[in-house]
């Protein structure tokens, strides 16, 4: 018996969402679990937009990992997965406006608001330390 193309890729990508959710990173699959979890959250919440890409294995992933590791983290953490979980990427990616879609990418919001962003460019140039040192230092500010 032949597997799927969408199977496999399911699979394939299992991993890269396990590395996530076993932080405590809870995914939103469809565009109603956006809906229901972004605009009102009341605190902070951090939202990763997963990927397949080396620069989300080797540094995104990783740097969110460290970050959540400090003492002070935001109030709600969730994950999208752009390319597999398409419309749900696209219904949070409305709530990092005014920055054009990137993948991955990190937001941090703040009463349903947008409050920090880095993007794929400041992803891929740096190391999961800098990431980290970014994403903790955008904590201390907004997570009081």
């Amino acid at each position: 018996m032949s597997m799927s193309f969408d199977q496999y890729m399911r699979d394939m990508v299992q991993p890269m969402r396990d590395e996530l959710t076993t932080l405590g990173i809870t995914e939103l699959r469809t565009p109603e679990e956006v809906e229901a979890h972004l605009p009102d959250q009341k605190g902070t919440t951090l939202v990763v937009v997963n990927s397949v890409c080396g620069c989300a294995a080797g540094q995104c992933r990783p740097g969110v990992a460290q970050a959540l590791q400090n003492e002070l983290k935001p109030d709600h953490l969730y994950t999208v997965f752009a390319g597999q979980d398409k419309e749900a990427t696209a219904k949070a990616r409305e709530y990092f406006a005014p920055f054009p879609p990137s993948s991955p990418s990190i937001a941090l919001m703040k009463d349903g608001e947008l409050v920090h962003f880095i993007e794929r460019h400041q992803i891929e140039n740096n190391s999961a330390e800098d990431i980290a040192y970014a994403l903790n230092d955008a904590f201390e500010k907004y997570c009081l």
